[in-house]
């Protein structure tokens, strides 16, 4: 019989993390209906390793030809499942019910995908926390206006990705342009704020440079009469870093996280102006220089809902990974 849900796990050199996922995955309330696909392009760490002591089914694609919508598209050839949830290696849900409560919303059959909520951790930039709060809110939406979601946490119809599979060509934002693509079909799109994950995100500036400067590449490909100007830059960085700092400082946390908004927020405006201003199509060199930037977030503030469900990973994982042995 086939699984309900098929999971597919992006991941490159994810041993530090992958292990938590799959602990959460297999925890989940509709475990039994679920399959889970691991897509690893390439990674000499132990995240395969880590990986292989779960009940996974394990992919592995050459470096060269990764992009994120193909490593998504070949999970996604591999899924037997009626929904495909996209899951980065770096994050892990929350509660129980994360996977029951994502694909929910397919109870109505215009739904083309699901995506849900999103918070950092200790690690996570206090900028970047700013930035989950803004474009995760505490409340769901079910039929939004816009093509916004995010595959970290995401899921499709699997019938539907066999009309329209990932843009392979992209640099980023694959999400973003498959959502488009069923909206213009009539499909519609729904925010689940109670699935939520926590993303563990440890970037130096670089990392958060290249990040937004490819996704930036992408918009302007899914975009074209979009733009990003000098100008947008210094309003948006100014605006930003101001609006954070007073948070901060309402938190009482000013003191040591002013210095981090600011590197954040500059490297993710001037990361986006350079990606607008990138022209002629990604060569090989810069693909690896985007997909690959060296190496490449734990507060769970703003999930929401009470205990009763959470997942304690204390002892989970390394139980999980002696059980599947």
């Amino acid at each position: 019989m086939d699984p309900l849900v098929s999971i597919v796990v992006r991941c490159y050199n994810e041993e530090e993390h992958i292990g938590r996922l799959l602990s959460g995955i297999v925890e989940q309330t509709i475990a039994n209906e679920t399959e889970i696909i691991v897509v690893d392009s390439g990674s000499t760490d132990a995240t395969v390793s880590i990986a292989s002591r779960f009940p996974t089914n394990i992919i592995t694609i050459d470096p060269d030809e990764f992009s994120f919508g193909r490593a998504l598209n070949i999970g996604c050839e591999e899924a037997s499942g009626k929904f495909i949830v996209a899951a980065s290696a770096h994050v892990y849900p929350v509660y129980e019910d994360w996977l029951e409560r994502l694909i929910a919303p397919f109870d109505n059959p215009q739904v083309a995908l699901t995506y849900g909520k999103q918070r950092g951790n200790e690690v996570t930039k206090y900028a970047e926390h700013q930035v989950f709060a803004q474009w995760f809110p505490d409340e769901s939406n079910y039929d939004q206006d816009h093509p916004f979601c995010n595959n970290a946490n995401a899921a499709i119809r699997r019938a539907l990705w066999e009309k329209m599979p990932y843009n392979e060509k992209l640099t980023g934002l694959e999400d973003l342009d498959w959502a488009k693509r069923a909206m213009e079909r009539g499909y519609n799109i729904a925010y689940v704020a109670d699935a939520p994950i926590i993303h563990v995100h440890d970037e130096e500036p670089s990392q958060i440079f290249n990040r937004y400067r490819r996704e930036a590449i992408a918009m302007k490909r899914i975009f074209p009469r979009q733009s990003f100007t000098l100008w947008d830059f210094f309003n948006l960085f100014i605006s930003n870093a101001v609006k954070d700092s007073l948070s901060a400082f309402r938190d009482g946390v000013l003191s040591y996280t002013f210095r981090d908004i600011l590197i954040f927020r500059l490297m993710q405006f001037w990361g986006t102006y350079k990606g607008f201003r990138q022209s002629g199509e990604v060569n090989s060199r810069l693909k690896k220089r985007y997909f690959y930037p060296g190496r490449d977030f734990d507060t769970d503030e703003g999930v929401g809902r009470d205990s009763k469900r959470r997942i304690d990973y204390s002892e989970r994982q390394k139980e999980h990974a002696n059980f599947y042995v």
